[in-house]
């Protein structure tokens, strides 16, 4: 028996043995195309629509799509009643339509939250609304990071409001239920045959309006004001260690909490010590070049004071030292890290006549033992020149 309506598979341009997921992919390209948001006006754009949307209300139900298979259009009156493909209902596959939609109006979906009335991350803006977190940036030195501190800051930060208690109503007034939206906080309009239902201009989404500002915060719920805080930075912190304080972000509208603020933290260089990586720190110890020579001992600092450090005979500018537990303390309270001392050997410097004479004296009894780097580069270079006027005298006698 002849129904007049196209056939399904051909409507969404798949085969009839196409999967589930080809059968959604062809539905999602043809809805965006004749989407009627997208074709305002353009009554052959919705009545395609609506013709792909049954289309795939049957071929995306296993069940709908047997008996369409098995009995055709006839075998679907059972489903969708002699009146044939309810419209007025909500679709079975709205779900489907989620990423077609967040594509069409913006990601985050507002538009497809209002249009099918999903509400799942809508909020209300009648009830209390929590304070927005804030942050801070602070520099601070290095001393304070290793030893720990107080701090004052002062934040210019949006309270709640003292005299209405974040109401934004003047005390003893009260609010009323917007007009516009009959208090719903939304309004709906019809767009082709869908309903949009959209924020309320007049309350913005509240319901509620207020007849009498709060004369201080202006019926804003809030106070623009400056707090001053005292912050306790802990021994131990680094460059980009996060403090937060809980309850002391921009205050919260009709009674809720504030949000909280997030102290970041920037250690400014030091001239002597220098952090890596974890709680460990380096610095440069100068080592005179006759210590560096004959062996001896060095004062080097450390965050605790100075330290005797051995040197031994022969020792060269780079070489590292450690000293264990003489580093920055663990934010945690447990233990701290170690101290790296990178030696620099310094060359003797001003010198007076009879020093000069010594020293002298000492170069003229060195010999190329003693200086065992200088005596290798020698020689690696001077192989090197050897292979280079070989290869120049090969090519001048071809």
């Amino acid at each position: 028996m002849a129904t007049g309506k196209r056939d399904y598979y051909e409507v969404l341009g798949v085969g009839r043995q196409a999967s589930a997921d080809e059968v959604k992919k062809s539905y999602r390209r043809l809805a965006m195309q004749y989407h009627p948001d997208r074709n305002q006006g353009d009554k052959a754009a919705e009545t395609k629509f609506k013709e792909i949307s049954e289309a795939y209300e049957v071929l995306s139900d296993a069940e709908k799509r047997r008996q369409y298979d098995q009995f055709g259009h006839d075998g679907l009156k059972s489903s969708f009643g002699p009146g044939g493909f309810d419209f007025s209902r909500d679709f079975t596959h709205v779900s489907d339509l989620q990423d077609m939609f967040g594509s069409l109006f913006g990601e985050g979906g507002g538009m497809f939250e209002d249009l099918f009335g999903g509400g799942g991350r809508r909020s209300s803006r009648t009830g209390p609304q929590q304070g927005a977190d804030l942050r801070f940036d602070l520099e601070i030195s290095f001393e304070e990071a290793m030893f720990g501190s107080h701090q004052e800051i002062t934040l210019p930060i949006a309270e709640q409001c003292s005299t209405c208690s974040g109401t934004g109503s003047e005390p003893g007034s009260k609010e009323e239920s917007c007009r516009h939206c009959g208090g719903r906080g939304a309004v709906v309009s019809s767009s082709g045959f869908f309903q949009v239902r959209q924020t309320c201009p007049v309350c913005s989404g509240s319901g509620r309006i207020i007849t009498k500002p709060c004369r201080d915060c202006r019926g804003t719920g809030r106070q623009k004001g400056r707090k001053r805080i005292t912050l306790r930075i802990p021994p131990g912190v680094e460059t980009g260690s996060r403090l937060r304080l809980a309850g002391r972000g921009e205050g919260g509208v009709r009674g809720a909490p504030a949000g909280d603020l997030y102290v970041i933290l920037h250690v400014r260089p030091h001239d002597i010590f220098h952090r890596e990586e974890g709680s460990d720190i380096l610095c440069e110890a100068p080592v005179p070049m006759h210590i560096a020579a004959l062996g001896g001992e060095v004062d080097v600092p450390t965050p605790d004071g100075f330290a005797r450090l051995k040197i031994e005979a022969g020792t060269e500018t780079g070489r590292m030292f450690r000293l264990r537990g003489k580093g920055a303390p663990s934010v945690d309270g447990h233990g701290r890290g170690d101290l790296h001392v990178r030696v620099i050997v310094e060359v003797t410097n001003h010198l007076n006549s009879k020093q000069k004479k010594a020293l002298k004296d000492f170069s003229d009894a060195c010999t190329e033992d003693n200086y065992p780097m200088a005596h290798k580069l020698r020689t690696r270079a001077e192989e090197f020149f050897k292979v280079r006027d070989s290869l120049n005298q090969a090519k001048t006698e071809t």
